[in-house]
């Protein structure tokens, strides 16, 4: 709920337990409001689909704490194929950069 005039929203998680039809609409309104408010917000989402990603103008990818990356959502791909991690061609961006932002547990076989 806001109250009040704000410059800022700063929004966590705000998709849990909804569908993605329900976030891409909340997200889109969102938008809309920023837009015409000249204002700023702040999304944390998991997993959002292609059409809600979509929407978003920047991009601030977190792993462990650490800002991987910080820039224009269209840049995005890019940056990271630069990186040597290109996103296959049927994947979707945001599954991708899930994925490249994970660290993934090395295991090895034990000698006994």
């Amino acid at each position: 709920m806001l109250v009040g005039p704000s410059r800022a929203l700063f929004m966590d998680e705000i998709s849990t337990g909804l569908d993605s039809s329900t976030t891409y609409q909340i997200v889109n309104s969102l938008r809309h409001t920023v837009q015409i408010l000249s204002c700023t917000a702040v999304i944390s989402l998991l997993q959002p689909a292609p059409e809600t990603y979509d929407l978003f103008d920047d991009i601030i990818l977190l792993s462990d704490g650490q800002v991987v990356y910080q820039g224009p959502r269209e840049r995005v791909l890019e940056f990271f194929k630069h990186m040597g991690f290109e996103c296959p061609e049927r994947k979707g961006v945001a599954d991708f950069l899930q994925e490249v932002s994970i660290k993934k547990a090395v295991s090895a076989p034990l000698l006994q």
